[in-house]
């Protein structure tokens, strides 16, 4: 998968891109290969500061779970634990890194754009919990960084409803720091990260660390209940209902079973 990730250098920021156009969804493979780049950026002294950036019109729309059953990776194992072990190497990364968000984030997507510590979005971006549209419970540890960014209304509001947040109300949420034109939104992304690797490293990386404290533990800790909950809910007649209204583009006729 790295093969669609690219990775440029200017000054103390690193962009880092990912193209699966035309909707960048996420697998195990991906994710890892992502954690590899942020590893090396945070063993390049030069780098201070990092943009998640994608190409396409979709920031990102959720995980690439496809296929009558779970995917396996080379040990056999199903996709979703090997995803969410990704995830937690994400919030591992010691470097600021700022997310440049063009267009819609869902699902697994949002929680890509919850790894960054900024968000710099365009209008059209739009951002989605859409979960319980699907029958189906919050991962990738969602239902732990949601809340630390807009306060647990908020992430109530988005978890429950699964409706579509637009950037100006993300803005108000504190979900977006700054809305920038479409054309503009990963040079204002980068703008910001280098605002940030302007300064003394050694004291960003260690105030970081304190604002995040042990987020990564904390993140491994509730994909591991969101899983369980995964798990039993996939079962349900209501996630193969939400499955099928979704693609069929219609309200879900739920029956709680």
């Amino acid at each position: 998968m790295k093969q669609h990730i690219s990775v440029t250098r200017d000054g103390h920021v690193a962009t880092v891109v990912i193209d699966r156009a035309p909707h960048n969804h996420v697998n195990a493979a991906l994710i890892h290969a992502l954690a590899d780049v942020l590893d090396a950026c945070d063993a390049d002294p030069e780098v201070r500061a990092v943009v998640l950036a994608t190409e396409g019109r979709v920031f990102c729309g959720g995980a690439d779970l496809t296929g009558d059953t779970p995917l396996v990776d080379e040990h056999g194992e199903s996709e979703t634990p090997a995803l969410y072990r990704g995830a937690v190497r994400l919030f591992s990364a010691r470097k600021p890194i700022v997310a440049a968000i063009q267009g819609a984030a869902v699902g697994a997507g949002l929680g890509l754009a919850l790894v960054a510590d900024f968000r710099v979005a365009a209008a059209e971006a739009r951002f989605s919990a859409n979960f319980v549209a699907l029958g189906f419970h919050a991962g990738f540890g969602i239902s732990l960084t949601l809340p630390r960014v807009v306060g647990v209304q908020h992430a109530s509001l988005m978890l429950l409803t699964g409706r579509r947040v637009k950037a100006e109300e993300a803005l108000r949420y504190g979900l977006v720091d700054q809305i920038a034109p479409l054309a503009e939104v990963r040079a204002a992304a980068q703008g910001l990260a280098a605002e940030i690797a302007a300064n003394a490293p050694l004291a960003v990386e260690a105030t970081r660390a304190t604002l995040r404290a042990d987020i990564a533990e904390a993140v491994r800790q509730r994909t591991e209940h969101e899983r369980a909950e995964q798990d039993r809910l996939m079962q349900t007649a209501d996630f193969r209902e939400g499955l099928q209204a979704v693609a069929e583009r219609r309200a879900g006729n739920f029956r709680r079973g």
